[in-house]
């Protein structure tokens, strides 16, 4: 279990994310870590009995630290973050888990490279990516590696502040991905809305079969 934040650790680490936001806002997307509500429910959606999972833009690890709280074992949890700033802070924070400086368009290499699992183990991504703000190439390259790592049944979950998902139809039908929508965080500033992604089950039978 990890220990309780105290304030002055919450109160620094929204300053080193509101700091990377001030040198590159675009690719932060959002002023402050998230809060303790959205992670709950974040975490809320893992599978029933999910046990290896990946994290994607970690930024602080406020995801990471609820999901060791609620019984991920870090040898069982891949963190891959970008910045390199906030990857050098969550190698600190969480020194027995997996935390990777990389991207997520490189999500099936560094699975492979880091020996954390073979193609179609892993049971859930949890994702603190911008996507909304991303191009379509972007997104369509970030979808693609991260189902080529899922089970068939796994999920890729994520946040975002827009009431929509953060992905257009028409890429969706094209990865073979259904959307539903989980919880509402109205307390998290700004308030934000969890959407899971998952195969169509046609397509979970035919990654069954191969």
């Amino acid at each position: 279990m990890t220990q309780p934040q105290s304030s002055s650790t919450s109160g620094s680490q929204a300053w080193l994310f509101f700091r990377q936001w001030l040198k590159n806002p675009l690719s932060i997307a959002a002023l402050a870590p998230s809060g303790a509500q959205l992670a709950g429910l974040m975490t809320a959606e893992l599978p029933a009995g999910a046990s290896r999972v990946i994290e994607l833009g970690a930024g602080t690890g406020v995801f990471t630290r609820t999901m060791l709280d609620n019984g991920i074992a870090p040898e069982q949890l891949l963190v891959v973050e970008l910045n390199e700033e906030l990857y050098e802070y969550l190698r600190t924070q969480f020194p027995t888990a997996h935390v990777v400086c990389g991207n997520a368009c490189d999500l099936t290499s560094i699975v492979a490279e880091k020996e954390f699992a073979s193609a179609g183990q892993v049971d859930a991504i949890v994702s603190g990516l911008g996507l909304l703000n991303m191009s379509r190439d972007l997104q369509l390259s970030i979808m693609r590696s991260a189902f080529d790592v899922l089970k068939p049944g796994g999920c890729f979950i994520q946040f975002t502040y827009s009431p929509k998902p953060p992905l257009p139809r028409e890429l969706l039908d094209e990865l073979g991905l259904s959307v539903r929508r989980g919880g509402f965080a109205w307390r998290n500033i700004p308030p934000a809305s969890v959407f899971v992604f998952s195969r169509n089950r046609s397509e979970q039978m035919r990654a069954v079969r191969k």
